[in-house]
């Protein structure tokens, strides 16, 4: 070995976008099912992102602007502030719920055909 080699030097990497074990990254993510699978994840959550930031602009704007009707009552000592506010976190949860959903009937098949296509070179 010369002074200049190192055994704790990792391997350089591939020139053409491919990993020392064979698999083509480059290909892959050009490719139709990754595509798809990355054009039906944005589908989903950008339009839910600006309407959600919307949402909560929403409630920051009138509580900012339009304190006199956040602190409108509605039942007792609860103001549609506070109701605004819970419905946060509820807005929250529902989202959570329809991406579990949308990700396990429209994403995760796909995702896996492309895993199995990886791992299993594609024979399965």
């Amino acid at each position: 070995m010369s002074t200049t080699e190192s055994t704790d030097d990792p391997p350089p990497p591939p020139e053409n976008g491919s990993t020392t074990h064979g698999t083509d990254w480059t290909a892959i993510q050009a490719g139709t099912d990754f595509q798809q699978l990355r054009s039906r994840l944005r589908g989903f959550v950008f339009p839910v992102t600006a309407a959600f930031l919307a949402w909560y602009l929403l409630y920051v704007l009138l509580a900012s602007f339009a304190p006199g009707f956040m602190a409108t009552k509605v039942l007792g000592n609860i103001n549609i502030g506070l109701i605004f506010g819970l419905l946060q976190f509820v807005s929250t949860f529902a989202i959570t719920i329809a991406y579990v959903r949308f990700a396990d009937r429209k994403l995760d098949p796909l995702a896996e055909k492309i895993r199995d296509e990886v791992e299993g070179g594609g024979t399965r």
